[in-house]
């Protein structure tokens, strides 16, 4: 399974940004949970936001709360970020992972199979 995560760049403080991960290869996309991660320089990665495979679970940091949608076109095999309302402190390097087991919503990277190569967001003030 590849994940490719597309849709990053550079934004204004209060922007928006739509963030895609697109699986291919031998997949069950539809079964998986899917997550975002971030990584901001000097910092470990983060949990950012996440859907089981049917999307009715759903959780997200307390930190993007508000501002961030998670959301999944599984007939695309693609799983969205929608980010708005974007702070300076949301700069980080941002991943997409599939968990095979597609109940729960981990926020912990290890219980993650597979992952992206990653986009950047930078968020200037």
């Amino acid at each position: 399974v590849q994940l490719q995560a597309s849709g990053g760049g550079l934004v204004q403080a209060g922007g928006s940004l739509r963030l895609s991960c697109a699986a291919s290869g031998r997949t069950s996309f539809s079964t998986y949970t899917m997550g975002w991660f971030r990584q901001a320089p000097g910092k470990e990665r983060e949990f950012v936001a996440g859907l089981n495979w049917g999307g009715h679970s759903l959780y997200y940091a307390d930190s993007v709360k508000g501002r961030f949608t998670i959301s999944r076109d599984n007939a695309k095999n693609t799983v969205y970020l929608q980010m708005n309302s974007l702070k300076p402190e949301d700069t980080a390097i941002y991943y997409c992972a599939a968990d095979r087991s597609g109940f729960y919503v981990y926020t912990k990277d290890n219980e993650y199979d597979y992952w992206g190569q990653g986009t950047q967001v930078t968020v200037s003030s």
